[in-house]
């Protein structure tokens, strides 16, 4: 008991609530059902129940009881489940029966999805999935986290890894068996065929790799520019709340502030920047650093002019991303004024947009613009690769297999096995079959506990 302890846990939000989830696993959740009901229901049929203090069989609530023995179970062990009221008392009170009971403890952040890993009831992928699908903002999010959370990366890396091993197995049996006569001479050609063929797979996974990764992130939009110009009343009009200061003092935005928005199911996050210019005050100067910065490693910069200024700076130097001149103030510019009128540094960037921040004139366009730029950015199709130890894992693979494939296939076929055995183990890490004590922490410490 002390090496495989049960555990237990409020799945449920915090109380007060409607419901309180209870959540038991282990050798033991058994004994626990028949030490506070009684005895422990029919599997996987609720039962309604009345739940006991053992020390002086005192009721401490009234609700329904389920029990899953292992190894059919979400963690492979035994299972019990609380459906109770949720008051801060009832919770409390059997969570500190349960804490009496020898061989129980609190459940660590993540431990119920660790033991079912653990158990083989989920690879590393669907664990990893069962992570985001929990923090999912977004429609968008909400599905890629399904998807890797039933397997659509684990079962391919999978797939490969034992079409991997079969390849393996004629090239070590070229190796071991070369003098037997029953054994054909031509193994090795046959397996680098399935090894060209899984190469090509790979690749063709890792050129979309990016869209998975910054799915979960989200798109990161800068809004950028000269002091003055209204970048943080479009920040706040874009955020529908004041979340930004606004002041006609230049320099008033000195960190970086930024908001999360949800454009049709697609995360965006928009940053507002410290205005741009040639300052001598050391805190703004650390401000412009910052904005610049940002701005530069933005997905794409909404670079704000004032529209109502004779000559307005357009300088800032062409970046990796896109850049869309937002032209503000139009509720106070002469739309037929020849400045109005696009000057030559503004044909650099790719889209331009007439609005006003303060009545919120030319906004919506701009909005739909940005729904739409996020939609191609992401792609209609399913990632495979939705994180960067995902990529990392398969262009280790990858590389081992260009390996396999190179040069002359005479006397070589040592030197191909053991490439073959590489890409084979980097497929094992993805899934969580080998060699992962060394990340098991870093993934399990986000989840919550009771999950």
């Amino acid at each position: 008991m002390v090496s495989n302890p049960t555990i237990f846990a409020l799945s449920s939000g915090r109380p007060p609530a409607a419901i309180a989830v209870i959540r038991i696993s282990g050798p033991r959740a058994r004994f626990a059902l028949e030490t506070i009901i009684g005895q422990a229901p029919q599997p996987r049929h609720a039962a309604l129940v009345r739940v006991r203090n053992p020390i002086n069989q005192e009721a401490i609530d009234e609700g329904l009881a389920l029990w899953f023995p292992g190894p059919h179970s979400e963690t492979g062990e035994d299972v019990a489940e609380l459906q109770l009221h949720g008051g801060r008392a009832v919770v409390a009170a059997v969570l500190a029966v349960l804490g009496r009971i020898e061989g129980f403890r609190m459940a660590e952040p993540g431990e119920f999805t660790r033991r079912a890993f653990e158990n083989g009831r989920l690879d590393l992928t669907a664990v990893e999935g069962l992570a985001d699908l929990i923090a999912a903002e977004t429609e968008a999010q909400r599905r890629q986290a399904l998807r890797q959370l039933k397997g659509l990366l684990g079962n391919k890396a999978e797939d490969w890894r034992k079409k991997l091993i079969e390849a393996l197995a004629l090239v070590e049996a070229r190796i071991d068996f070369s003098d037997e006569g029953d054994v054909p001479e031509d193994l090795v050609a046959p397996a680098l065929t399935v090894v060209q063929g899984l190469r090509n797979e790979i690749r063709a996974v890792l050129v979309g790799a990016a869209r998975g990764e910054r799915l979960r992130e989200g798109l990161v939009v800068a809004i950028a520019g000269p002091p003055n110009v209204g970048k943080s009343t479009l920040f706040n009009r874009l955020a529908g709340r004041e979340a930004a200061i606004v002041s006609a003092i230049p320099g008033t935005t000195r960190d970086v502030i930024e908001i999360h928005l949800d454009l049709q199911g697609y995360p965006v996050t928009i940053l507002d920047t410290a205005g741009i210019r040639v300052s001598n005050d050391p805190i703004e100067q650390e401000g412009i650093t910052r904005a610049l910065r940002r701005a530069a490693d933005a997905d794409l910069v909404l670079w704000v002019v004032d529209a109502t200024a004779v000559d307005h700076p357009a300088d800032i130097a062409p970046g990796r991303q896109p850049m869309w001149i937002v032209r503000n103030k139009i509720d106070l510019a002469h739309l037929n004024e020849p400045r109005f009128n696009l000057n030559e540094s503004e044909f650099l960037f790719d889209k331009c947009f007439l609005v006003s921040s303060k009545s919120g004139e030319g906004v919506n366009p701009l909005i739909n613009t940005l729904t739409g730029y996020a939609s191609q950015f992401f792609g209609a199709e399913s990632a495979l690769v939705t994180r960067e130890r995902h990529r990392k894992a398969l262009e280790e693979a990858l590389a081992a297999l260009d390996r396999a494939l190179a040069g002359n296939l005479v006397g070589r076929e040592e030197i191909i096995a053991e490439e073959l055995r590489l890409a084979a183990r980097a497929l094992g890490r993805l899934t969580g079959r080998v060699d992962v004590e060394d990340i098991l922490g870093a993934i399990f410490k986000d989840f919550c506990i009771g999950k």
